[in-house]
This record gives C-alpha cells, structure tokens and sequence, in this order.
C-alpha cells in the first residue's frame, strides 16, 4: 500500500521532532574522533548543514572535512591568514576572512574553486565573518582597526566600513538584516543594520569579561554571549537588557543555538562544551557540561543532524621564561575532529 507524499512528509516531521526532544533530555557526549591531517593552526569552523561538510581555518588554507567519516573532500587555498568561513548557500558561495592580506576571498560551495578576491582597504585584519541572508550581505569584522566591511553578496563588492565601539570578536545574525557582534574589550555587544550599513545600538555587558562568542535564537529574539569569567549572558535581542547568567568552562572561543531542540552550545578550551537548555524566553539552565579535549575552543553545529563539531590536538609546552606565558606547540600529526551528540 502506498502512502501519499503528504502523509510521508507529516510521518518524517513527527520523527524529527521526537528526535529533538529526546536530544533535550539525552545525555551529550563525543561521538567520533578523526585524525585530520596537515599542519597549521585553526579558527573559526562553519558547518554546511546540507552536506555535513565542515570548513576549517587552518592559517594559511581552510580545509573541506566530511563529518560523516572524516575525510578530507577538499582545501581552498589562497588565504592567508584565514579566520572564518561564511556560507550563502542560497547563493552557492562561501566567503573567507583572509587577516594577514586583508581581503575576502569568494569560492564556489559545490567546487570549492575559487570565484574572485575582494579587498577590505580599510579593514585591518578580517577576522570573524558571517552571511545575512535577509539582505544578503557578508561581513567581515576587523580586529585591528575596530570596523565591519559589509558585502554585497550577490554582486560581491564592498559597500560599505562601519565603525565599530572597539575590538570585535565572534558574530551573529537574525534572519531580519540585523547582526550582533561582540565588543571584546569594551565589554560590549554592537547592533549592526545591514541594509542601512550602520550601527543602531550597542549595550552594555554588565558581568560579562572579554565577550568572546555570540549565538541567537532568533525566533525568541534571544542572545547567548560566552565570556572570558566563565559565564555566559544571555539577553534580549530587543533592547540588550540580560535575562540570565550562566556559569560555562574556561576559555570560551564559540556559541550556538539550536533551533528545534531550543538548546545552545559554548565550546571551551578547558576541554568541556556546555549545553544550556531554554525553557521559556524567560527561563534558561545548564543541560549538561560535556568533556571534550582541551584546547576544543571552535565549534560548529549541524541543526540537521543536531551535532557538534570541535577541533584541537595535543600540546608541548615549553617553561616559562622572563615571566612571559609557557609557550605552547601542538605535537606533529595530532590535530582532531571531534564530533559530539546524543547516542542513536
């Protein structure tokens, strides 16, 4: 007996949906662990949701894993000093932040081939960078020089440097042409207006030291800021007023948000990840805290197959010296993927 398409589709929503829920009471741990191969440090990671494809900023190229097994599908070169990677799948390009030749380099999301490079003349050192695709734009926030280079993604053209109230650091969007950024040593959160290329507010972060990482719910209009005093904020995305704070680990580098499960993530490099849990717009709680590795400071999550992604290796630390920090180096043919969800 056959079943119609609209009955297949109401079947398959059901199943997703009690997947979701039993991702909000299951207990979260690492799944797989996958060697990836080359050298080079990392940054920002960005997951393409479609083919579970993760990009990985690796210094000087951002390297193509697939999640499912760990392969390696393919590097975009060509970009030196590499922070991030934003996707326009709607558009079928991806875009790097390039920080040491301060431009943005445009590639083919299906090819992975390069399309055309664009300069950011008065943006010093590209860093985060995130796709809008309410107004279709990208951005790129400038450590440096304390600025956004807003893009025109369908014609791939700067149109705009907005100035920022500090150092920026990691970056979300709201569907609706506006993006938040976090101001790392104002203690502040930006609001930018995309379609108008400006910035229409920014707030205070009382409580919050070193904004590091920035996720929405967007639909609650709710924000999750990692901060450096192991804690994170969460406020409202209408007027900045803080809702909540949460205790996470040390060493906070990335935020998500997951919409079906209404739970977010922070990535630490103490080697945990906390999961928080929102019940209501008004009611937040820590989930879980799960042990990852240390130095899993980046994070990426699939809101399909609801997964995490992190990276790190293993270190030699040399003494301290002068009383300068320990340095630190990552041991030759241990960088890993980790992948971190709730057991089928």
């Amino acid at each position: 007996m056959s079943s119609s398409p609209k009955r297949i589709a109401t079947l398959l929503a059901t199943v997703l949906l009690v997947l979701a829920c039993d991702a909000r009471a299951a207990d979260f741990a690492v799944l797989r662990k996958f060697s990836v191969a080359g050298g080079g440090g990392w940054d920002y990671l960005t997951i393409d949701a479609t083919s579970n494809r993760l990009f990985i900023s690796r210094g000087d190229r951002v390297q193509v894993v697939d999640v499912g097994d760990g392969s390696l599908k393919g590097e975009i070169a060509g970009t030196p000093g590499v922070h991030g990677v934003a996707l326009a799948g709607d558009l079928g390009k991806g875009y790097t932040s390039n920080g040491r030749d301060h431009s943005i380099s445009v590639f083919d999301l299906a090819s992975l081939k390069p399309l055309t490079r664009i300069d950011t003349p008065a943006g010093d050192n590209p860093d985060a960078i995130v796709y809008d695709e309410a107004s279709h734009r990208v951005v790129a926030f400038n450590g440096r020089s304390g600025n956004a280079s807003i893009v025109d993604a369908t014609r791939d053209v700067l149109v705009a440097t907005v100035a920022l109230p500090g150092k920026p650091e990691s970056a979300a969007v709201d569907g609706r042409g506006q993006v938040y950024v976090a101001i790392e040593d104002r203690n502040e959160l930006a609001v930018l207006d995309l379609r108008t290329a400006t910035m229409v507010a920014h707030w205070p972060l009382t409580g919050c030291d070193e904004p590091a990482a920035v996720a929405i719910d967007a639909s609650a209009r709710r924000l999750f800021v990692g901060c450096h005093n192991a804690t994170m904020l969460v406020v409202d995305a209408t007027d900045g007023r803080i809702v909540t704070k949460l205790p996470i680990g040390q060493g906070v580098d990335a935020a998500t948000f997951d919409p079906a499960t209404k739970l977010a993530f922070s990535s630490q490099s103490d080697g945990t990840m906390t999961i928080v849990r929102e019940d209501t717009p008004e009611s937040f709680a820590v989930l879980q805290t799960v042990a990852t590795q240390r130095g899993a400071r980046t994070m990426a999550l699939n809101t399909t197959t609801h997964r995490a992604c992190v990276v790190t290796a293993e270190f030699d630390e040399a003494p301290a010296v002068d009383g300068q920090r320990p340095r630190r180096t990552v041991r030759p043919g241990t960088f890993t993927l980790l992948v971190v969800g709730t057991k089928p």
